[in-house]
This record gives structure tokens, sequence and C-alpha cells, in this order.
């Protein structure tokens, strides 16, 4: 049994896909038709465009700045958290030294 390959679409194509349906008026069916897609994934382009049209589509490996910031303050909050609790415990080990 092979796998089926998926797909992968440039953010070009994406864009320039959900123009057609924004700006030239075609119907999400009638232009995933022509241009060889599923209507599901078009549909999802197009609301994902509508949600932040100049973030739209990263790609691989690529994050919103929004995103982004997020990511880096979890990790950031992750090693403070850490840092925090390695003091906790040596405090309370000289703690019991001192008794």
């Amino acid at each position: 049994m092979s796998q089926k390959k998926r797909k992968t679409y440039s953010k070009e194509f994406k864009q320039q896909s959900v123009r057609l349906i924004i700006d030239k008026g075609y119907s999400i069916a009638e232009a995933a038709r022509n241009l060889g897609i599923e209507y599901s994934v078009l549909r999802r382009w197009k609301m994902q465009y509508e949600q932040d049209p100049e973030f739209s589509f990263p790609g691989k490996g690529q994050q919103k700045p929004d995103d982004e910031q997020l990511r880096r303050l979890k990790r950031e909050l992750e090693r403070v958290t850490e840092e925090r609790d390695i003091l906790k415990k040596a405090l309370a080990y000289f703690a019991e030294d001192q008794k």
C-alpha cells in the first residue's frame, strides 16, 4: 500500500487563489474546480486570509509575530520558573544546615 503524497502550495499560489474569490468574484466551488484543489482547502485558505491578510500562510517553520513572541515568552517563563524552584530547594537545604 502506498501513501498519498501531500501536496504543498506556495504562499503566492494560496494568496492568488483567495484573491480570485475575493477580488474577481468567483465562488469557492468554481475557483476550486478551475485550480484543481479541494473545496474545503480553498475555503480554509479564504478564512485564514480573512483573519489576517498580512501574515496569512506563514509557511513551515515560520510563525506570525504574535505567535513567535508567545513562544519566546513561554520559554522564558519556563526557564525562570526552573531557576526559582532551584533557589527554593537551595534555601531549604541551607536553612536545615543552620539548625
